[in-house]
């Protein structure tokens, strides 16, 4: 799964934020609460995400709705096996990355590593 540049990564918030379908009006509106932006850059954008498959359309009248193909959640950990993938050294890339984590973090994968052995 290819990453999303800037604008991809606000459409993608935006929808999933928004927690059910929306038109291009809709993501519109919500990102042109922070800065002035074409609609058609939006519809442009979603219609790009959609050839990526990042999100599903369906018609509603004459309009598309736009919905994430996938949970946040999933889309990252999508996002950071291809990047692990693509840098050569995943374990020690992630040997890094866990040297890094607070106790908080450390203590969540800990147990939900656990969890996953132990089949619960």
């Amino acid at each position: 799964m290819a990453g999303l540049g800037e604008l991809e990564s606000r459409v993608m918030a935006a929808l999933w934020d928004a927690g059910g379908p929306r038109t291009v009006r809709a993501v519109h509106t919500t990102l042109a609460a922070e800065r002035p932006l074409a609609y058609t850059t939006v519809m442009t954008v979603l219609d790009n995400l959609h050839g990526k498959g990042w999100v599903r359309r369906e018609r509603a009248g004459r309009a598309w709705v736009y919905t994430p193909a996938r949970a946040r959640e999933e889309a990252g950990a999508e996002m950071l096996r291809d990047m692990l993938d693509s840098l050569g050294d995943p374990r020690g890339v992630l040997l890094h990355f866990a040297r890094g984590m607070d106790e908080g973090e450390s203590e969540f994968l800990r147990r939900a590593l656990s969890r996953e052995r132990d089949g619960t």
